[in-house]
C-alpha cells in the first residue's frame, strides 16, 4: 500500500435506467443491487482495500446524498465526502477532487472510479489496478482502463487502441480513438477487429498530470479552481464550491480531456466488470435460476423464464407465464417491462414526473 495513492469515487449520478430502484432520493449506488448485503458504493470501496489507505479515500457526491454517503461508509471521516452543489459532469467532479487532493499531496497518484459498477474477480481488478498505479507513478500520462469485449454491446463506450509492441510502457496501450455508444453493425465491427476495449470509466493519474490537463484543453474549469484552490480543505470550503460550480459547464472528462490529449493510454483488461447500468445488465451479471430467471425478492415463479424480479422481501410476488420480463418494485411503484424494451424506461421516467408529480421519480 502506497501512502501517495489517493482513491476518488464518484458518487453522485442518480441511474435513472435502473428506474423504479434507483429514485432521486435513493440512486442506485445507496442500494444492494447485487442481493448480497452490501450497496454498490460500499462494494466499490471493498474492492480498493490494500490499494490505498482509508484516509486517502475522497467520495464525490450530490450534497443531498452527504448523509447516505456517511451512512454506508461511516469509517470515512466527514471531510473525506466532497458535496457538488450542483451536478456538472464528471469533468467538474474530478477537477474538484484532483485539486483538493493536490492541495494535499502533490506527488498524488489518484484512481478515479465510479461508485456503481461491479467486479468479480477482485483479485485480478488489484493486480490491474496497482499496474496502472504505478505506471502513472513513473510517467507523464493519463490512463484508462479498457475491458476486453465479449459481445457486440451497444450500451457501452469504445476505447480503439494502437497495438504498438515497441512501447516501453509494456502492456499499456496508446489510445487513438474514443466512440461513445454505437448501433448494432458498429459494434460488430469494433468487436471483430481486435483493437477496441470497452470503456470502464476507471482512471489512473498523478495528480499534477491531470491538473496539466485541464490547464490544457479545459482552461475555463482549471482557471476557476486555481483561483480557490487554496479554499480547500478549509471552512471556506464549501462556499467557494458553491460558486465554483456555477462557473463550470457540464462536460465530461472524455469529451473535455480523454479524448482530446495525446498522452492518454489504455491498460487492456478482464476481471469480470459491469457498469449495471440497466436491467438487462443485472439479468447478465446476476445469480440464474434453472430458467434463467434472475431473482432478487420473495417470489415464486411458475412457467417462467429469461426474467428479472426484484421486489421487496416483505412482500411474496407470484409470477406465471412470463418471458424476457422486468418486475420491478421499490417503494411506491411497481415496473413490468419487456427486457428488450428496457431502454424506454427513461422514456417512463419522464412521463411519471409529468404526468404524476415529482414522487415517483
Amino acid at each position: 500500500m502506497n501512502a501517495h495513492t489517493y482513491l476518488v469515487v464518484m458518487a453522485g449520478g442518480i441511474g435513472s435506467r435502473f428506474w423504479p430502484f434507483s429514485r432521486t432520493q435513493h440512486p442506485k449506488q445507496f442500494h444492494d443491487v447485487m442481493g448480497v448485503g452490501r450497496s454498490m458504493l460500499q462494494l466499490t470501496i471493498d474492492r480498493f482495500r490494500g490499494i490505498c489507505p482509508v484516509e486517502n479515500i475522497l467520495v464525490v457526491t450530490n450534497r443531498d446524498y452527504t448523509s447516505l454517503v456517511e451512512q454506508h461508509l461511516p469509517e470515512l471521516a466527514p471531510e473525506q465526502i466532497l458535496g457538488e452543489p450542483i451536478g456538472r459532469n464528471t469533468a467538474p467532479c474530478i477537477a474538484y477532487a484532483s485539486y483538493h487532493i493536490a492541495q494535499r499531496d502533490p506527488d498524488a497518484v489518484i484512481i478515479v472510479t465510479p461508485a456503481d459498477h461491479a467486479v468479480f474477480h477482485e483479485d485480478v481488478f488489484q493486480r490491474v489496478i496497482r499496474q496502472a498505479a504505478d505506471a502513472a507513478r513513473e510517467h507523464d500520462i493519463l490512463i484508462t482502463l479498457g475491458i476486453q469485449p465479449s459481445r457486440a454491446d451497444t450500451g457501452y463506450g469504445y476505447i480503439q487502441f494502437l497495438d504498438d509492441n515497441t512501447s516501453s510502457l509494456g502492456p499499456l496501450k496508446k489510445v487513438k480513438t474514443f466512440t461513445e455508444k454505437p448501433n448494432p453493425e458498429l459494434a460488430k465491427m469494433f468487436l471483430d477487429s481486435g483493437d477496441f476495449l470497452w470503456n470502464s470509466g476507471l482512471f489512473v493519474w498523478r495528480a499534477e498530470v491531470i491538473i496539466q490537463a485541464f490547464h490544457q484543453y479545459l482552461s475555463d474549469i482549471a482557471e476557476v479552481f486555481d483561483e480557490g484552490q487554496q479554499l480547500l480543505g478549509t471552512p471556506q470550503e464549501e462556499e467557494f464550491i458553491a460558486q465554483a460550480y456555477t462557473r463550470c459547464r457540464n462536460i465530461s472528462i472524455d469529451y473535455g480531456v480523454m479524448e482530446k490529449a495525446d498522452n492518454v493510454y489504455v491498460l487492456p483488461a478482464d476481471f469480470g466488470w459491469s457498469d449495471l447500468g440497466t436491467w438487462d445488465s443485472l439479468h447478465r451479471m446476476g445469480h440464474h435460476d434453472a430458467q434463467n430467471n434472475v431473482v432478487d425478492g420473495n417470489a415464486l415463479l411458475y412457467d417462467t423464464k429469461e426474467c428479472v424480479i426484484k421486489t421487496p422481501s416483505e412482500r411474496l410476488v407470484v409470477v406465471q407465464g412470463l418471458e424476457g420480463y422486468i418486475v420491478a418494485e421499490y417503494d411506491n411503484v411497481l415496473l413490468i417491462c419487456k427486457r428488450t424494451e428496457e431502454q424506454r424506461v427513461k422514456d417512463f421516467v419522464a412521463d411519471v414526473k409529468s404526468k404524476k408529480g415529482n414522487g415517483y421519480n
